[in-house]
C-alpha cells in the first residue's frame, strides 16, 4: 500500500487515474486529455501499471487502460477509521452548531428573532 500511496503522490498520476475511473481510455486519449507528451503519459501509465493501480490491453495497434480496483479497496479499508473518525468529529460539530444562539456573538438572539412580541 506504501508504494500506491507513493504513485498517488503525483498529481498527473492521479490526473490519469480520475480520467480512467469515468472508462477505459487508449493512451491517445488519455494523451489528448492532459495536454502532456505521449512519452510523459505512458511514463505514468507504467507507474500506475508497475503499482498495479491499472492494467492493459492490446486492441489491435492500441493499448486500452483502465483501473484495477483491488488496490484501491485496500486503501478504501485504510481510511474507513479515518473517516468514521471525521465523520464523529463532523457530527459533534453540527451539533455544537444547533445549540448554538448564532444570532449575536456570545449573547441572546434580539427580541424580533424570538418567535413573538414583547
Amino acid at each position: 500500500m506504501t508504494v500506491a500511496f507513493d504513485v498517488l503522490a503525483e498529481p498527473s498520476r492521479r490526473h490519469i487515474l480520475d480520467l480512467l475511473l469515468a472508462s477505459e481510455r487508449p493512451v491517445s486519449d488519455l494523451v489528448a486529455a492532459t495536454a502532456m507528451s505521449q512519452p510523459a503519459v505512458s511514463k505514468h501509465l507504467r507507474v500506475l501499471r508497475d503499482a498495479g493501480l491499472v492494467s492493459v490491453r492490446t486492441d489491435a495497434q492500441r493499448r486500452i487502460y483502465r483501473v484495477r480496483v483491488e488496490p484501491l479497496r485496500d486503501i478504501d479499508a485504510w481510511l474507513r477509521p479515518y473517516r468514521q473518525l471525521w465523520s464523529s468529529r463532523l457530527d459533534e460539530l453540527e451539533h455544537r452548531l444547533d445549540t448554538m444562539d448564532t444570532s449575536e456573538p456570545g449573547g441572546e438572539a434580539p427580541p424580533a428573532s424570538r418567535g413573538g412580541a414583547e
